[in-house]
């Protein structure tokens, strides 16, 4: 198997075609984690995806990858909008990552107009940014987000690298606007959650799917050994959805559709503090973060708040995608409920 290796926009980073995305590595201990990423880099993988929010992924990374850094590409992000806290921020995942330098750093999940007016003010993130990037200890600047109009707007901007957006069989939306602009402006695309956040669990035809599109780069988060395996076969050979795959993927798109929530926003706020785009996305949580996290930092926060609807039916209303919300925030009540009297 030869790993296809493909450039980040005008970064010229060179990256392999799929990357390792750094969320449920958290979930096994460190000695398996570090086997997984290391198995990662045997086939071929150099690209290596995490956030300062990912518990000890960046730690883990670092054990892994401490001794052979040349020819990898680190990123992380930092949801912090403030100079001094995404300096901090840089500096924890050199640390952690045993690096001197990251390749790519990226403002993590840049939501709304008023939160990009903040992080590009005066004292804000960017700012932090561009002195980190004078000062050699991050090469690159990038984005995520996961609102469309938004991320449409902030590539224009002449100091990102590259943008992270959702992008796989559902959440296609991406490939008519935002796609094709990035690739005019030079920027590389990240895609995230290729496998619809943990929910769609065919890797052949995820992947498949995904190789039609040679200018972007996903990242899955991975857990185990097998699964980098099966996906970096995939994209290795450059096979794309052909005959009754198209058919199969197709299908299997419109059904987890009508329940896959793209974490746009529009159906919040909550008038009585329900937190609803955590509830829709709340399985996902669990299938993919630590126990302890999801239980002490998501479940009980759910179980506490989502109690509060009243099925009033506005979020439905707001939803572009006909989701059944309130179906979905009782769904993840009884689980978060079910996951904090276990906790006890």
């Amino acid at each position: 198997m030869f790993m296809r290796y493909t450039v980040l926009g005008k970064s010229e980073l060179r990256v392999s075609a799929v990357g390792l995305g750094g969320i449920p590595i958290m979930r096994p201990g460190k000695a398996e984690a570090v086997k997984t990423i290391q198995r990662a880099l045997e086939l071929g993988v150099n690209f290596i995806d995490t956030a300062a929010c990912y518990g000890d992924s960046q730690t883990k990374i670092g054990a892994a990858i401490h001794d052979r850094r040349e020819g990898l590409v680190l990123a992380s992000k930092s949801g912090a909008q403030k100079k001094d806290e995404i300096l901090a921020d840089i500096d924890k995942a050199r640390k952690e990552m045993r690096t001197d330098v990251i390749d790519l750093y990226q403002l993590h999940g840049v939501s709304s107009r008023e939160s990009w007016q903040t992080i590009a003010g005066p004292g804000g993130a960017l700012e932090g940014l561009l002195e980190a990037r004078d000062k050699g200890i991050i090469s690159h600047i990038g984005f995520t987000s996961h609102d469309l109009d938004l991320a449409l707007e902030l590539v224009e901007q002449l100091v990102f690298a590259t943008v992270q957006f959702p992008f796989n069989l559902v959440t296609s939306e991406p490939a008519d606007e935002l796609i094709p602009k990035a690739a005019k402006l030079n920027l590389g695309f990240i895609a995230m959650k290729p496998l619809c956040g943990g929910q769609y669990d065919d890797a052949q035809l995820a992947f498949k799917f995904l190789n039609q599109y040679p200018n972007v780069v996903p990242i899955p988060g991975i857990e185990h050994t097998p699964e980098i395996e099966e996906i970096a076969a995939v994209v290795a050979s450059g096979e794309t959805l052909a005959g009754e795959e198209k058919a199969k993927a197709q299908k299997i798109a419109e059904k987890l559709g009508k329940l896959f929530c793209r974490r746009c926003g529009y159906c919040e706020p909550c008038p009585n503090g329900v937190p609803i785009s955590t509830c829709m996305i709340f399985d996902g949580i669990v299938k993919r973060m630590p126990r302890d996290i999801a239980v002490n930092g998501v479940a009980r926060s759910v179980a506490e708040n989502a109690s509060k609807c009243v099925e009033c039916g506005e979020c439905e209303k707001k939803c572009p995608y006909n989701l059944p919300i309130i179906e979905t925030i009782k769904g993840s009540l009884a689980t978060a409920q079910r996951l904090v009297a276990e906790s006890q």
